[in-house]
């Protein structure tokens, strides 16, 4: 069956998270992606290990459909295979530290040489210019340098961390993005080109209403913030204040539990309905939240009133009755909730699978939905399993090639 991707072959050098959660979308885009890895294997395949020698979940989980092989870069016979599968590739993607590949002898200006075709797609920390290229980079120094820590908790504690991964995962989205782009620009020009994401750009990115409001703070105090503002020079920690037009937060229900929350937009348009349903005329007539911009001033007393509202209900309830007067919400979903939420489960976004080593196991489905693009999820290879595979439908080697290298040291330490 004809896939997206049907046709695009990717040479995926990347590790650990951010490049891999790129490759394996592409890959359930339909692309054969031929995992590229040193003899000892990608670095995650030991790392957080619940079952005895079975490659972890961290790795299993973002490297679904591909194909594994091994190549020694530092032998010649290896770094042989990996010229003649830069031929017969249309993307070469990689995430090592900078300099890695030129090292190799391997930068963007050879690999374009060798394939004028190709597109080079490389993730760095904080690119390839400017003071910050030379620093490492982690999920949580990306998270801190482009200003989501610094705008994520409450005024009155530390920064915090996201549980989204936005410096890893969200910039593997941006590179995919950047891939299909010059993919397209290949049908018209002929040529590839080097595509760069930096995880430090791409946070920003993800950040971009928050430097919306760093400039509404130069002319205005933010009336939808529950903090006051007032003499701010930067877009400050908001906890669960909505940050948008309506005001938005998190509301406690029974039982109370530690995620027996329910987030509530407080639209406008809905607030005759939930003010009738939680106070009847008397809340309608109360000045205090007649507008939204009395709302605004006194949404310490709405949000008091509101908790008291849903300390009432389970989060689900609560769910049921807000939907009925058309109140937008949604109750907070821990990862036991979601893994077994049958909205979740008819979506196919949280997949049963089966590996030869560990069992069964669950992934993340594909987020991405196209009417005509149907990928079964595939487990994520073991180590070299698809070596000679790969040697042998792509590059037509023989067996006595393959041996040949593999006893010059090709694929081994």
């Amino acid at each position: 069956m004809d896939k997206a991707l049907s046709g695009i072959r990717i040479l995926d050098m990347t590790h650990v998270q951010a490049g891999p959660t790129s490759s394996q979308l592409l890959a359930w885009l339909g692309a054969d992606v031929i995992k590229l890895e040193n003899p000892s294997g990608d670095i995650t395949r030991g790392q957080l290990r619940d079952v005895p020698n079975a490659d972890s979940l961290y790795f299993t989980m973002l490297n679904c459909n591909k194909r594994s092989i091994t190549a020694n870069m530092k032998n010649p016979a290896g770094k042989e295979v990996f010229i003649e599968l830069l031929k017969k590739c249309d993307v070469l993607m990689e995430n090592f530290g900078p300099g890695v590949l030129d090292r190799f002898g391997f930068g963007w200006d050879k690999v374009h040489q060798i394939n004028p075709k190709i597109v080079m797609a490389s993730i760095k920390g904080f690119g390839s210019s400017g003071p910050y290229a030379e620093f490492k980079a982690y999920e949580n120094v990306a998270q801190a340098m482009g200003g989501s820590m610094s705008t994520t908790g409450f005024d009155d504690g530390p920064p915090l961390v996201t549980g989204a991964q936005i410096g890893d995962s969200g910039t593997g989205l941006h590179l995919a993005i950047g891939i299909l782009a010059a993919l397209q620009a290949r049908v018209r020009t002929g040529k590839g080109q080097y595509v760069e994401v930096a995880m430090m750009d791409s946070v920003m990115n993800l950040c971009r209403v928050k430097f919306r409001d760093h400039q509404r703070l130069t002319r205005q105090v933010l009336s939808e913030y529950s903090i006051d503002t007032t003499g701010r020079h930067a877009t400050p920690r908001s906890g669960n204040d909505s940050g948008g037009g309506q005001l938005g937060n998190a509301v406690k229900c029974k039982p109370g539990g530690p995620n027996d929350y329910i987030y509530v937009v407080v639209q406008e348009a809905v607030w005759e309905n939930l003010a009738r349903r939680m106070g009847g005329d008397a809340l309608l007539q109360d000045a205090r939240f007649s507008t939204i911009g009395e709302r605004r001033k006194n949404q310490a007393a709405m949000w008091a009133m509101l908790n008291d509202f849903a300390s009432k209900y389970d989060k689900r309830e609560l769910m049921a009755l807000l939907n009925e007067i058309d109140v937008p919400c949604g109750p907070i979903m821990s990862t036991e909730d979601l893994a077994n939420d049958e909205h979740v489960q008819l979506r196919n976004m949280y997949v049963e699978l089966d590996h030869p080593v560990r069992g069964t196991w669950y992934n993340v489905g594909m987020p991405i939905k196209l009417s005509d693009n149907h990928v079964d999820m595939v487990r994520a290879p073991l180590l070299g399993e698809h070596t000679d595979q790969v040697l042998e439908e792509v590059l037509g080697w023989d067996k006595s090639r393959i041996e040949a290298h593999r006893s010059a040291g090709a694929f081994s330490k």
